[in-house]
């Protein structure tokens, strides 16, 4: 049995990326088929992103997304990863999650975020700025406080049918969001974007400070990464290079394009430039991949070093085929 078996949740994330030659319409319904089959494997969770105006990602509407494949699914917790609240007023953040857990009780989770949009273009169309993201924490409250019936923002309004509702929140870490879900008393998501050192000291940060509120009695850290599994390590490896080919174009670009099928990627790396290659390089850091003993011992380490309570895997891949092959062998060496 593998060292990981059985040890900690495992959960998904699914950001709807959008494929060359496939139209946003059926990015989604992958989305909605995908969560179906996760439910099939075990997993625990099943999150969708939220992205504004962006090309290579179908996925701008979480809340209505998530309905979608709850809809679709009977068992399986459904959830965002997240809804960006700086772009949002929390009373209709509210609203939206009380409509979820009343249609799907039980079964529905708040995943939280503080970005805002990716351009200055983008946030200007949402009426936002980049400081806006610095009144998460007090957004957050007031979101927490219509559920609860304690919000003193807007003391005459009520969300309906939120309030009385328990949905669980999730705070994504992005800056001071450790910070922030420690002081809230929530439970915290965090990858690895400035490496796996970092990302442990952000986590011990968050258990010393966390204080114990009525959405949380202790920490609970939900480490976020990608994975992939496959017979041969090169196999799992070229699963993952047209993801971190599209965030390089990205990064020199400010456009996040398709997912493009391996070959094309590999034309594509041959031909960049200097810089262009340091940033497809720095898009593989930290990603674990390989058969399935190689994953396995590599989850086992980080797990181990960590502590972490939970693992949202958020591998995406052109091959559709080969990313469900993917997690159903990671699947599988987790004893789900």
């Amino acid at each position: 049995m593998s060292p990981v078996a059985g040890r900690i949740p495992f959960s998904v994330l699914d950001r709807s990326r959008t494929r060359q030659g496939q139209d946003a319409a059926q990015s989604l319904r992958d989305t909605v088929r995908f969560g179906q089959q996760i439910e099939e494997l075990g997993y625990h969770r099943f999150w969708v992103s939220e992205h504004h105006s962006v090309p290579g990602i179908a996925g701008s509407a979480p809340t209505v997304l998530a309905a979608a494949v709850a809809a679709a699914t009977s068992t399986i917790r459904v959830g965002t990863g997240g809804v960006m609240l700086p772009n949002h007023r929390p009373l209709v953040v509210a609203e939206q999650f009380g409509v979820l857990e009343s249609l799907f009780p039980g079964r529905i989770d708040m995943g939280l975020g503080r970005s805002v949009g990716f351009t200055d273009g983008i946030r200007s169309a949402l009426g936002r700025d980049k400081s806006d993201a610095d009144d998460f924490p007090a957004q957050l409250a007031e979101l927490l406080g219509y559920f609860t019936g304690t919000q003193t923002v807007h003391p005459q309004v009520h969300a309906h049918p939120a309030e009385g509702l328990r949905v669980p929140a999730f705070v994504l870490a992005t800056g001071r969001g450790a910070q922030v879900a420690a002081e809230a008393g929530l439970p915290l998501v965090i990858a690895p974007v400035r490496g796996e050192d970092a990302m442990l000291r952000a986590v011990e940060s968050y258990r010393d400070g966390f204080r114990p509120s009525a959405w949380g009695e202790r920490p609970y850290v939900v480490l976020s990464g990608t994975v992939a599994v496959a017979a041969g390590t090169d196999q799992a490896r070229g699963l993952l290079l047209p993801e971190a080919r599209a965030t390089a174009y990205s990064r020199t670009h400010g456009v996040f394009p398709p997912l493009a099928p391996l070959d094309a990627v590999l034309a594509d790396v041959a031909a960049m430039t200097g810089r262009e290659r340091s940033l497809y390089e720095e898009a593989q850091r930290g990603q674990l991949y390989g058969t399935e003993d190689e994953v396995a011992a590599a989850l086992d380490r980080l797990l181990a070093r960590s502590g972490a309570d939970e693992y949202l895997v958020t591998t995406s891949g052109y091959d559709r085929e080969a990313l469900l092959d993917s997690y159903r062998r990671l699947a599988r060496l987790l004893g789900l």
